[in-house]
């Protein structure tokens, strides 16, 4: 793909296809995903994109503040359990 507009779809699909890989339970699957992005820059903005406008989507169905969200989520993931070893 080329251009700004592709390119993005292209690192959010694949975003969003480590996650699925996850929560399926494939980490391998995951984890090959995740080495496909060729920098940095490119695996924040993959991750980065989606999250932005889902966090609007809930802040606009809670009423909630985004630093309350972001508070929250920030909870969540300190309880979440340690990934298993690779």
């Amino acid at each position: 793909m080329t251009g700004p507009v592709p390119v993005a779809a292209e690192l959010v699909q694949r975003a969003a296809g480590v996650i699925a890989a996850r929560h399926r339970g494939d980490l391998a699957g995951a984890e090959a995903l995740l080495a496909s992005f060729d920098s940095e820059r490119a695996h924040t903005l993959g991750f980065y994109l989606p999250a932005d406008p889902a966090l609007g989507l809930v802040r606009a169905q809670t009423g909630q503040s985004l630093d309350d969200l972001v508070r929250e989520l920030t909870l969540l993931v300190a309880a979440a359990p340690p990934p298993p070893p690779g």
